[in-house]
């Protein structure tokens, strides 16, 4: 893809993309990568046509785009659900770990689910601490029989 130009002589193209850019900071999303290609398509030189392989090779490198979004998407919910298996792991045992008051320890008396998905571990003392916090797990002692 080319610099683009603004000026005089720049196309719809060139300045659109611009605008994108301003827009988003400088990055570019998915709407702005189809709605440029669009609009370079819609008001390309009729005298000098753009070579259909470049466009192939942006669109294949647009599903490629689209592809990792979709693995890193799905590896994110993969950690979610490890995180909530080892929390359940944890239930009943003694944990001390790092929160957001400082050191916490407690017997995991329950998990719970925030509302971005991530476990946190409910605690005999009172206090939560999410599963990627937790430094050390110990087995409760049991107590003697009477």
């Amino acid at each position: 893809m080319t610099t683009p130009q603004i000026g005089p002589t720049a196309s719809t193209a060139d300045i659109s993309l611009a605008t994108a850019k301003k827009s988003t900071g400088g990055a570019l999303d998915k709407d702005a990568f189809l709605k440029l290609l669009v609009a370079s398509m819609k008001y390309q030189d009729p005298s000098k046509p753009t070579d259909p392989a470049a466009y192939m090779a942006q669109l294949a490198q647009f599903a490629q785009v689209e592809k990792l979004d979709a693995i890193s998407t799905g590896q994110a919910d993969a950690s979610r659900w490890a995180q909530t298996v080892a929390g359940q792991g944890m239930l009943g045992r003694t944990v001390i770990g790092k929160g957001a008051t400082g050191d916490l320890a407690g017997v995991v008396t329950a998990i719970s689910m925030t509302a971005a998905g991530v476990p946190r571990l409910q605690l005999s003392t009172g206090g939560s601490l999410a599963v990627t916090d937790v430094t050390q797990v110990t087995p409760t002692p049991t107590p003697p029989p009477p």
